[in-house]
């Protein structure tokens, strides 16, 4: 699929070439709509997934007394359920910053499910039908309740591995906790599907009306269910006027009523990539030249991070949109299937790391 991968030299880097080398994954297929990105993330948002997944809930209490939601994927309808047992990997799924679970995200955890992993999703407060249990939703990159979520997950699955992939602009939540946690992430591994790198950069350039606005639209919807209990801290009317994502990102966290702040300082706490230098779990990041959500490579991606971290891997195809990937076949995404055989070939090297110095798993 003419794939570049860039990363520093590391005997971790070779394992992964050789891993990706020899899966007939990246080979691919044609696919009529290569040159068209528009068309690949419409055919991913608007179809639903196949089958319909089957869904647990948990609601998880955090520290302030808010909420967020851990939906575990147990099988598609009609099935008795299925993934593995305790000590299968448990992959924790991060939607985009919208909290729209899309359908391409539930088709990778029912890929993920069928091949022993136990899949779950993070909604954060007030996404996807989470209840808003206090007046205060995530800010962009603050993985404050990830980090919850966690640690939550490490003490009911001690002895698995935890995993964690994020789709779109999700992926500066997790940036954000890798860098901010470091080598106490609790994570062995980490992937990122069509990231959004630099947050106030992608804010302030905009993008297409095609996307922005049903974007925006959702987000309002989801708003306008808390008015009651939101138009305590924002100004609810300018925050449902809101004509830009980030007019309804500065409305929602900088102008506020109790600790109003100015952009720049929001995203001097918010930056994806604040702590890049600090992660210390490897992590897969799948991007197309065409993603018109992103913006262009030369300006979007942070190549010189590739280069100097031990621990960031970039996939790069020239074409396949916004977490589109498409391919012919079962699953149709490439990209699931590649996240896949990256976790994979990293349990594969860990083990054998584990096994040459003779360390015991934690």
């Amino acid at each position: 699929g003419h794939c570049r991968l860039l990363c520093k030299p590391s005997a971790l880097a070779q394992h992964l070439v050789r891993s990706l080398g020899r899966s007939a994954v990246l080979r691919g297929g044609r696919w009529p709509w290569s040159r068209w990105p528009q068309l690949q993330m419409l055919w991913q948002l608007l179809q639903p997934p196949e089958p319909q997944p089957v869904v647990a809930r948990e609601l998880l209490q955090l520290p302030d007394a808010g909420l967020v939601a851990l939906d575990w994927l147990v099988g598609p309808w009609g099935a008795a359920g299925g993934g593995g047992g305790v000590s299968s990997p448990v992959l924790l799924l991060i939607p985009s910053a919208a909290g729209k679970v899309t359908r391409g995200l539930l088709q990778l955890g029912l890929r993920a499910l069928e091949r022993g992993f136990l899949p779950v999703i993070f909604n954060r407060r007030g996404h996807n039908g989470c209840p808003l249990a206090t007046p205060r939703l995530q800010p962009f990159g603050d993985p404050g309740d990830l980090r919850e979520a966690v640690t939550y997950l490490r003490c009911r699955h001690p002895s698995a591995l935890l995993l964690a992939v994020s789709e779109g602009s999700g992926s500066g939540l997790l940036l954000a906790y890798l860098g901010e946690s470091g080598s106490s992430s609790r994570l062995a591994a980490a992937a990122c599907v069509s990231p959004i790198f630099r947050g106030r950069d992608w804010f302030e350039a905009g993008m297409p009306w095609l996307y922005e606005w049903p974007l925006l639209l959702h987000l309002k919807q989801g708003l306008s269910r808390y008015a009651g209990a939101l138009t305590e801290v924002v100004d609810m009317d300018r925050l449902l006027g809101s004509r830009s994502l980030r007019e309804l990102e500065e409305t929602l966290f900088c102008r506020t009523r109790s600790r109003p702040t100015s952009w720049e300082s929001y995203w001097e706490r918010n930056e994806p990539l604040r702590d890049a230098d600090e992660a210390a779990v490897p992590v897969l990041c799948l991007c197309s030249a065409d993603d018109p959500v992103r913006g262009p490579p030369a300006q979007s991606l942070p190549r010189e991070l590739f280069r100097s971290s031990p621990y960031f891997f970039l996939l790069l195809t020239p074409h396949g949109g916004h977490c589109g990937f498409p391919r012919r076949g079962p699953g149709r995404c490439w990209a699931h299937e590649a996240v896949l055989e990256y976790f994979r070939a990293m349990a594969e090297f860990l083990r054998t790391e584990e096994r040459r110095k003779g360390l015991p798993r934690p």
